[in-house]
């Protein structure tokens, strides 16, 4: 190195220049061949030595100066993992060479020097032996190709499968091809530099989650700021503390494995859910299986009471129409029915308590209440004898007969809830309300609606009313009142 260098310079230049040249002294003289990848970084360490003597000569920017530093570091720390206690002097000159690189990165920027831990010496190796994180694959992103050598070796030497890459650009191809679990990013780089990176990796949901570590020559603290609250993980100072940077890539790696833990179980969760409401939504209304989801203590046996409109639908005459039919025929034919009356109902929010045969059991107002549910439940009647002309045709092109429904309505007070035991249970609904309905539609003729008093009371919308008449039902111990409905004239 030549002593072009400024006075402030030369408080660490010219120790860093004796430290090296007692390197290269002892390295001209030991008796011990060095191995050849030792060799090799000996002579990055003396060419590096070269590169900053052109940059102090040349009053280069002090992130230039921090990367040929963080350079010599480096490769110098490999040498003494690789040749230990083999050749002792050699050993201690490394050391020597490592406090002066320490003194200089502290000289050339003191004030904020407590952020990084300083250098290791000797014990760098059981160190990081200590602080080994699960091996991870690391994504280094640096402008300069002996920065990217040297981290790519130093982690390499940790487990890490390490990937490089030269721009901004390169480093966002690499994220779009490959997982990565943390990304250590050079903040000053040409075209991309690393906030603008940094800024396109954290708008990105795919990669957000990846822990950044900004590894910068520059020290202002406004640089810093914006950096972790853009969305750093963390910010080392060039040349960086080896033993720090393990920490941090273990902790990073700690944080990206936990949150894809995560994230596989809430794909499993949303797994499970759709399997779920794909299965048991063929069973029970959406509504019962989004209670069942977001409330666990949906599940317990026990109900409440409730004021709900029961529909009960049946096809008239269908057992003799059934006895002339071949049972695929049959089941053809009903399920075209139930079919299209199911997404009917469903559509008007209403909660198929079971299929009885051919006939239908729904009711309005549970387990979710509405103010409409009187007028949901006439609407859905209407729909379902108007969607009869088009269940008819295709019955008649499959060479079928033509079916005709009876629905009856009736509104009341029921126990609505689970009902069975621990072991086999269901959403239904017990109460004198749903032995009228069932024999109101015993009274009910092909394409008639029939609805009861109590139905037509809680009615908000308006409707055409014909045929009232009291209703001496088997099994009732009053008369009930029932009106035919026609049609809505207004909803």
């Amino acid at each position: 190195m030549s002593d072009n260098s400024t006075d402030s310079d030369a408080l660490w230049s010219h120790p860093l220049r004796g430290a090296i040249t007692d390197v290269r002294a002892l390295a001209a003289v030991t008796g011990e061949p060095l191995p050849a990848a030792a060799a090799e970084d000996l002579q990055r360490v003396f060419k590096l030595a070269v590169t900053l003597d052109q940059q102090l000569a040349a009053n280069s920017s002090r992130h230039d100066i921090m990367n040929t530093l963080a350079a010599i570091r480096g490769y110098t720390e490999m040498l003494l993992e690789d040749i230990g206690h083999s050749q002792p002097k050699l050993n201690d000159s490394l050391i020597a060479l490592l406090q002066a690189i320490a003194k200089a990165d502290a000289a050339t920027e003191p004030a904020v020097e407590s952020l990084d831990t300083g250098t290791s010496t000797g014990t760098s190796a059981n160190t990081n032996s200590a602080l080994a994180a699960e091996p991870g694959f690391i994504l280094a992103v640096d402008d300069l190709a002996e920065n990217r050598e040297l981290v790519a070796r130093y982690l390499s030497r940790s487990g890490h499968l390490v990937v490089t890459a030269a721009s901004g650009a390169e480093a966002l191809r690499t994220l779009a091809d490959t997982d990565v679990d943390v990304v250590l990013l050079d903040l000053m780089m040409p075209d991309m530099d690393g906030r603008e990176v940094l800024s396109r990796i954290k708008a990105n949901p795919d990669w957000r989650a990846t822990p950044v570590i900004v590894i910068s020559g520059s020290q202002d603290m406004d640089g810093i700021i914006a950096c972790i609250e853009a969305g750093a993980d963390d910010y080392l100072f060039k040349p960086f503390n080896p033993v720090l940077l393990q920490a941090r890539i273990k902790a990073g790696i700690e944080r990206k494995r936990w949150h894809d833990r995560e994230e596989q179980y809430r794909q499993q969760l949303e797994r499970n859910e759709k399997f779920i409401r794909a299965t048991f939504g063929r069973y029970l209304s959406d509504e019962i299986v989004t209670d069942i989801l977001e409330r666990p203590e949906g599940l317990e046996l026990g109900g409440d009471l409730r004021e709900v409109t029961i529909m009960m639908s049946d096809i008239r005459g269908f057992t003799s129409l059934s006895e002339h039919l071949a049972p695929a025929e049959v089941v053809a034919m009903l399920n075209r029915y139930l079919g299209t009356m199911t997404d009917i109902i469903m559509a008007h929010n209403g909660t198929i308590d079971e299929f009885i045969g051919d006939a239908i059991l729904t009711v309005f107002g549970a387990p979710q209440r509405r103010d409409d549910d009187a007028d949901r439940a006439v609407r859905c009647a209407l729909a379902m004898q108007a969607a009869m002309e088009g269940i008819n045709a295709d019955n008649q092109a499959a060479g079928l007969p033509a079916l005709t429904t009876g629905i009856a309505l009736n509104t009341g007070a029921v126990i609505a809830g689970n009902i069975g035991s621990e072991r086999r249970s269901k959403y239904g609904f017990v109460g004198h309300p749903m032995n009228v309905t069932s024999r109101i539609e015993d009274h009910c003729e092909g394409g008639e609606i029939l609805i009861s008093d109590s139905t037509a009371v809680a009615l908000s919308g308006n409707y055409t009313l014909s045929n009232r008449r009291e209703l001496d039902a088997r099994g009732l111990d009053r008369i009930v009142v029932v009106h035919r409905i026609e049609e809505a004239t207004h909803v």
